[in-house]
């Protein structure tokens, strides 16, 4: 007897469709799984048998062969014991042919015959709307998840016995269907606003430009001055989220485990603050069943790292080709992923191991050895790859008691979004460039062009005050960005001065 219903798994963040074919045979009772399944997989065997038993259906005593097609590509996790019972129930007459068939099931199955919820229901489900299903059957709590595709009707159950009265018509269930406006405006909210930090108001320009131009940015300053209470509202001032954004940051959050049961789709920038414990595989992804990392989850929105030198060297240099490239890929014997990883990078660290070298209101007690050693662990070509560095001081009292609210950060979201669809309109011939912080050397000679004002300041900034060669292309890009939010076509004076105050670390004597 044979039987066969569908199936999907996902690899990296989409999936692929899988053939579960179920084959028994008058002989003794064995059960056994082929098609490269994984410890879960394999244990579901024990899992589909109480299931069956505890639904009061009866477990046929024969060979069984349970098939996971596509063999030659492994498969993960718990998704598999629903498809896996339907395929044995086919083969045993209980369930016809005609009655699963173009049905895509998913679905964990407790020993009670109760389904639990799984990972990866999004991108499942988007890849199911590319072929001509009736539906997918998988557990109620990832109904809302998998609805977000509009692509394939979501039908969400709550056990075994459940599904079999759905595929025999006796109980119905209608497609579970939601209305993206309103996921949208239940999920977009943000705890925190700009309109809460009293004082630095040029750090939050600074936030403010970075933001506009999708600029990474290192802030430096003492303990307490703010840095990390500034880092996080830097989320709360970027453009909101497209559908398609949303979508792909979802994905991610769901192969990770991450979503939680009431919440549909990520509306919401991401902003992930790792320790500087984490190891490069946590900070990157890997394991030894791949999982996106922290670059990853921060897909769209902002990764944030305090204590930047803290980090160990290695984990920091990892960054390099997600920061160049937007994706990370990782490479194992049998497979490579690749994972999206189009973040921000917000940074922030001390100016000396003490902290307190620039604050007036303490003595330093470091050596100029200990600052310089402090300083070189973080790498050259991370610091490429900052656009701004901004000083931090810290906060007066008269600002600390101050009754004045500082500006919210929907106004400064909107002047953000102004920015950012001149750069659009900008480079809207060129699919790589999105925004003046990804502009490469032809795009910058096009965009970035200075009068004899600006050059003479850019090269006098140069010369005199001692700015690295680096510092060259990242003045012209942020100089780009101030201009677009002041509507500027021509980059001015004024905006090359500005862009030049937000090199710090690459003075000759910032740290004498």
């Amino acid at each position: 007897m044979l039987a066969k219903v569908q199936s999907a798994a996902v690899l990296g963040i989409d999936a692929f469709i899988v053939d579960v074919e179920a084959h028994m045979e008058r002989q003794l009772p064995s059960f056994s799984t082929v098609g490269l399944p994984d410890s879960a997989v394999r244990e579901s065997r024990e899992r589909v048998n109480a299931a069956i038993k505890n639904s009061d259906l009866p477990f046929p005593q024969k060979r069984i062969t349970i098939n996971l097609a596509p063999a030659d590509i492994k498969k993960e996790g718990s998704a598999f014991d629903l498809p896996i019972a339907i395929s044995i129930l086919t083969a045993s007459n209980i369930l016809k042919h005609e009655e699963v068939s173009k049905y895509l099931f998913l679905g964990e199955l407790s020993l009670d015959g109760a389904l639990r919820p799984i990972r990866g229901a999004l991108s499942i489900a988007v890849e199911a709307g590319k072929y001509d299903y009736r539906g997918i059957i998988l557990p109620i709590e990832n109904a809302r998840e998998a609805a977000m595709a509009q692509g394939v009707n979501v039908y969400g159950v709550s056990s075994l016995r459940e599904t079999i009265s759905f595929l025999k018509q006796k109980d119905t269930i209608e497609p579970f269907h939601v209305d993206l406006d309103t996921v949208f405006s239940e999920n977009r909210h943000c705890d925190v606003d700009f309109q809460d930090v009293k004082g630095q108001e040029h750090v939050k320009r600074a936030l403010e430009v970075a933001a506009a131009g999708g600029h990474n940015i290192i802030m430096i300053g003492p303990p307490g001055s703010g840095k990390t209470m500034l880092a996080k509202r830097l989320s709360t001032i970027l453009p909101d989220l497209t559908l398609r954004e949303a979508l792909e940051t979802t994905k991610i959050h769901s192969v990770a485990g991450l979503m939680e049961a009431d919440m549909a789709l990520v509306a919401t920038r991401p902003f992930r603050s790792p320790h500087h414990t984490i190891s490069d595989a946590g900070l990157i992804g890997g394991g030894q069943i791949p999982k996106p990392g922290e670059v990853s989850l921060a897909n769209h929105g902002v990764l944030f790292l305090d204590e930047l030198p803290e980090f160990k060297k290695n984990v920091l240099e990892v960054l390099r080709q997600p920061l160049e490239d937007g994706k990370v890929t990782i490479s194992r014997a049998m497979l490579s992923l690749t994972y999206p990883a189009q973040f921000m990078l917000a940074a922030a660290m001390n100016p000396c191991p003490c902290g307190y070298k620039t604050d007036l209101n303490h003595n330093c007690s470091c050596t100029p050895f200990q600052i310089q050693r402090y300083l070189a662990k973080i790498s050259g070509p991370l610091l490429d790859r900052i656009d701004i560095h901004i000083e931090v001081p810290t906060v007066r009292y008269s600002e600390l008691s101050s009754d004045m609210r500082g500006e919210p950060s929907q106004l400064i979201r909107e002047r953000v979004k102004a920015a950012r669809m001149i750069q659009i309109d900008r480079f809207r011939s060129n699919d790589n460039v999105f925004c003046n912080a990804h502009m490469q050397s032809d795009a910058i000679r096009t965009h970035c062009r200075l009068d004899a004002a600006g050059e003479n300041l850019l090269k006098n900034a140069i010369t005199r005050i001692g700015l690295s060669a680096r510092a060259y292309d990242r003045i012209l890009k942020v100089s780009r960005t101030i201009a677009d939010l002041d509507n500027s076509p021509v980059i001015r004076p004024e905006h090359v001065s500005e862009a030049i105050q937000y090199r710090s670390l690459d003075r000759n004597n910032f740290f004498e």
